[in-house]
């Protein structure tokens, strides 16, 4: 392999649609993933890609490269080479760890009925499936701070979460007091320091939080989404903490059987029904010129329910893959 360019074009060559959970589309005239496919699956431009694999462009920010490795499925070794030959080892100790473990990537890819997120200890937004990307928004074309959920409660940007006014500050305390246990395990890391320091100087609550010094861990907790074509749903949150990594695994899930978990499952079929298209939108974009459909199985009647179960119940296997990663970010292939 020579430098960064050959690199990923041999880990790349070296991977089949199978391996991340892609269909097979005919035969292919060069092994491996095809670079769209690749893009894709790491959220960056396809034109982004071909200028680092022909060396046009040698010094990919820590969130590309780290994207990359996940979607290049690289073992530790391979991740920590790919960093170094980008100019970004990050050996010192002291750093919030940002690596999506094999364990967790396979966990990532194989919940296909449960919007599942995976964030660092700082908060910071790494990797989603898609039925997490449909319930909360398309998370594509955030970047920077904009993927740090601390940052976004205080910066008050746009959220499908609804809280009442008491729920939402009890939750923003519970950020900051979370995020100061990660400041104590991690005081070296320049990336959360800067955060700290960002978040003081431009949120006057976020100041005040701080300095009243308290500390806590994020809980289980119930909570509201206001879904443009589905309505309101309630779903529990849980907070999974990987052990050694300190990665937070977020999951919804919705008591069985019950209009909530119909709600979650027609917002899945709505994923699904983008699969294979032309990623010219996202899929609410896409739906949302189709009002009458929309509106009535939005109704919650016999038909909804009749509706749903037999779309899941007749779903193919590689549809619901494809739907497991395929669609992660289409914004940045359109």
């Amino acid at each position: 392999m020579d430098g960064l360019g050959g690199a990923l074009r041999a880990w790349r060559e070296r991977l089949k649609t199978s391996d991340v959970g892609l269909p097979a589309c005919g035969p292919r005239r060069a092994p491996g993933l095809r670079r769209e496919e690749v893009a894709g699956l790491a959220g960056v431009s396809v034109d982004y890609l071909v200028r680092l694999e022909q060396g046009r462009a040698r010094h990919p920010s820590a969130q590309v490269a780290e994207a990359l490795a996940r979607a290049l499925r690289l073992d530790g070794t391979e991740r920590d080479h790919l960093l170094s030959l980008a100019g970004l080892a990050d050996s010192r100790p002291g750093l919030v760890p940002t690596r999506i473990t094999p364990g967790v990537q396979r966990l990532l890819d194989r919940f296909a009925d449960a919007p599942v997120s995976v964030l660092d200890a700082a908060w910071n937004l790494l990797a989603w499936n898609p039925l997490w990307a449909a319930l909360v928004g398309d998370p594509s074309d955030w970047h920077g701070l904009d993927r740090n959920l601390v940052w976004r409660a205080f910066a008050d940007l746009p959220s499908r979460i609804v809280l009442a006014a008491a729920e939402y500050e009890q939750w923003r305390s519970a950020l900051v007091a979370d995020l100061r246990l990660v400041l104590a395990r991690y005081p070296d890391d320049p990336s959360l320091q800067a955060l700290v320091a960002e978040l003081g100087a431009t949120s006057e609550a976020f100041a005040a939080l701080w300095a009243a010094g308290g500390v806590g861990v994020q809980a289980a907790a119930r909570k509201s989404f206001l879904h443009p074509e589905v309505g309101h749903l309630t779903l529990d949150c849980d907070v999974l903490v990987v052990q050694g990594t300190d990665l937070r695994v977020v999951t919804y899930t919705a008591v069985p059987s019950s209009p909530d978990a119909e709600a979650l499952a027609l917002i899945g079929v709505l994923g699904l029904q983008t699969v294979g298209g032309s990623g010219a939108a996202s899929p609410v974009e896409r739906l949302a010129d189709q009002p009458a459909p929309v509106t009535d199985l939005a109704r919650d009647s016999p038909i909804t329910r009749s509706a749903v179960s037999q779309h899941l119940q007749s779903s193919s296997p590689g549809l619901v893959t494809a739907r497991a990663v395929g669609t992660r970010r289409s914004a940045e292939l359109r």
